[in-house]
């Protein structure tokens, strides 16, 4: 083993050690602040990891980024969720299911489920004495409360996580709690290290971009630690894209149908669908990738449509209020556009902005690279959107990672900046305004810093327009 393998080996020792004591630190309740130094130190050491990388000898780069893509992993099943109870809804929808019940039709607080309940996601007495649980209608003098946040509304999640939420819950022991879903989640995400390395190396890209996700600290603390379903919607999104590059009429087809059960997992991947009509000049071309995306998340509803007496959408309509993107004066919605606009425009220009990079994406994108596109149509409507939820952002690493474009991973950063301190910091706009400031002026600098790059390497004259692959997607 050289000296470089060595510096490495060392930057992911240090990596992982940091992770494992952030994950094993619980203050996200007593000391945000403090909580989110510990992440940001995890953010340095991936950062200096993946200059240690840069200098690995080709032979070892792909055992030793699959090596750190597992004890990466590994560490975010080194405590319950830190930050998000989001899996104890999971949880729970997959015991719903398996008694049989659409998860669709009733609350988790409504009676009618009540032989469902057990103490670890329904606890009662002095336990209920902890802020963060829910209070549940009761009778009787002893307090009852729940995990599960917002207990008096419908589930939210579409189709296919119901059904990874049903197939986690029949394949786990019944007193298992929150480990199937960690270890699930762990192993996804590792299906997408291995997903990310096969569309590199078919695209001839630098292998080593699989390590922006495989080391990136979202990857065990918002996929793994937190188990949020969005891991799924990630593989199934990248792999479809992996296969929307291929010109063959029937792979684009599956890449379709790949990103419409992604569309059916969360919702949000709806946004690489610019980028899968890169460079798409026919009608039918489109309809490739379209109708079996189309088809397959509308299919993925029947079944619980059929078995549903309610609304299948839940609370869908509720959380979009409530998380303030239907008002353009929420607190730390559309942060950055309030800077300069006014309440009434911020919406209408989203929309013109969002769509003006989709349009563009799709008329001078490329084909081969639908992930590029992809990537700037996510990026920007982040930035624009200024989400709160960190775990949103693992779409947006793991494209990243396809295409090499680092500087995106400061909106990663910024998603987490906002969720960790909010609390700290009274979930002020003010917050929201620097941290996407910043990584958007990253993601500015670093563009500016390309085209730079590609019209030295151009020369005087040429008609050169793009730098060679290296240039364009290693830092």
């Amino acid at each position: 083993m050289n000296l470089r393998t060595v510096l490495a080996s060392a930057a992911l020792a240090a990596l992982t050690a940091s992770l494992f004591l952030t994950i094993r630190y619980d203050g996200s309740s007593t000391d945000p602040a403090g909580l989110f130094w510990w992440y940001a130190a995890c953010w340095v050491l991936f950062a200096a990891g993946l200059l240690a990388l840069r200098r690995v000898p080709a032979g070892s780069v792909v055992p030793m980024l699959l090596a750190g893509a597992v004890t990466v992993a590994v560490t975010g099943l080194v405590g319950p969720p830190r930050t998000s109870t989001d899996s104890y809804r999971y949880a729970w929808d997959g015991r719903v299911q398996s008694a049989g019940i659409s998860p669709y039709d009733h609350t988790p607080q409504d009676p009618a489920l009540a032989p469902l309940r057990d103490p670890w996601l329904f606890p009662t007495g002095a336990a209920c004495a902890d802020p963060y649980l829910a209070p549940v209608p009761h009778t009787g003098s002893t307090p009852h409360c729940t995990r599960i946040n917002r207990p008096a509304v419908h589930t939210i999640y579409p189709p296919v996580a119901e059904a990874y939420f049903l197939a986690v819950d029949q394949l786990a022991p019944s007193d298992a709690r929150h480990k199937p879903l960690q270890i699930g989640a762990a192993l996804i995400s590792l299906g997408v290290t291995g997903a990310l390395l096969l569309i590199l190396r078919r695209a001839g890209s630098d292998l080593r971009n699989a390590a922006y996700w495989a080391w990136c600290p979202a990857v065990p603390v918002e996929a793994v630690n937190n188990a949020h379903i969005d891991i799924l919607g990630v593989l199934l999104a990248v792999t479809g894209l992996g296969l929307a590059a291929v010109p063959a009429m029937a792979r684009r087809a599956a890449g379709g149908l790949l990103i419409g059960a992604a569309i059916a997992t969360k919702l949000m991947p709806a946004v690489v669908l610019p980028g899968a009509l890169a460079g798409v000049r026919r009608v039918r071309d489109a309809a490739v990738v379209l109708l079996p995306a189309a088809a397959f998340a509308a299919l993925a509803y029947l079944p619980y449509v059929l078995l549903s007496h309610g609304s299948v959408f839940g609370y869908l309509g509720g959380y979009v209020e409530e998380e303030g993107y239907d008002d353009p004066s929420a607190a730390s919605r559309y942060s950055l556009l309030r800077l300069v606009l006014p309440d009434t425009w911020v919406f209408p220009v989203l929309i013109t902005v969002v769509a003006g990079v989709c349009v563009y994406v799709m008329r001078r994108g490329d084909q081969q690279r639908p992930w590029s596109g992809a990537l700037l149509v996510t990026g920007w409507s982040f930035a624009l959107l200024t989400p709160g939820y960190p775990w949103y952002a693992l779409l947006l690493v793991a494209l990243v990672a396809l295409d090499g474009r680092w500087e995106w991973l400061g909106i990663a950063l910024a998603g987490a900046a906002v969720y960790l301190l909010g609390p700290r910091f009274g979930y002020q706009a003010t917050l929201s305004s620097v941290a996407y400031g910043a990584a958007a002026a990253l993601v500015l600098t670093a563009t500016a810093m390309r085209l730079r790059a590609t019209t030295k390497w151009a020369g005087p004259g040429s008609e050169a327009t793009i730098p060679p692959a290296e240039a364009r997607h290693n830092p």
